[in-house]
């Protein structure tokens, strides 16, 4: 009976040591992972951004938002959300004047073209302006998006390739990225001025 009983303290004291071994291993596990989740958002936070909140003009309901993260390589992480917007095929540049105070946002000068070159399609013309970025198509919900990596731009780089300062428009029809100077695009209904995170 004894050495039953003292047989059982001892599997009772192994399981014991076994489980908080166990439990032990897990808590380290969950560390590591947490660790490096925080090391990968302190890089990500570590990375120059930009935004722009995009406001109506010429008497739309559309608003917005536009961020720029810049990866370090030369291209900067590009994300487009909008509402209210009419649905169909939206034009998207990045105008020269960080300025939508006009009511057709016109204050916001003509597209960004450092190069002084054509207006063109983005990765398919030979030929394109610095703000060229890509049509948005706005589905029935009135909503919007759109991500690329855009190279050639920075946030807070080179005048030739910095965003910040710059208006982001939003015009009412596609861009035919063939019409000069800004692809018949239309209206300008949404404008928002492109500024620095601190």
């Amino acid at each position: 009976m004894k050495f039953l009983n003292k047989f059982l303290a001892i599997a009772a004291v192994f399981t014991l040591v076994s489980c908080g071994g166990a439990k032990q291993e897990e808590s380290t596990e969950e560390d590591t992972a947490a660790s490096e989740e925080m090391e990968m958002e302190k890089e990500e936070s570590a990375k120059p951004m930009a935004m722009a909140a995009i406001s109506s003009a010429s008497g739309s309901t559309l608003s917005g938002e536009a961020n720029f993260t810049d990866n370090g390589d030369g291209t900067v992480a590009f994300e487009l959300s909008v509402s209210g917007a009419a649905p169909g095929t939206h034009a998207i540049h990045l105008h020269a004047n960080g300025d939508c105070s006009a009511p057709d946002a016109t204050s916001a000068g003509g597209h960004w073209n450092p190069a002084d070159v054509d207006h063109g399609k983005r990765g398919e013309s030979q030929m394109f302006h610095a703000g060229d970025i890509d049509n948005l198509v706005v589905g029935e919900d009135s909503t919007g998006s759109l991500s690329m990596s855009v190279k050639g731009w920075s946030v807070g780089g080179a005048d030739s390739t910095n965003v910040v300062g710059k208006a982001i428009i939003i015009h009412a029809s596609a861009d035919d990225f063939t019409s000069q100077p800004s692809g018949a695009a239309g209206p300008r209904v949404g404008c928002g001025v492109v500024k620095e995170k601190m």
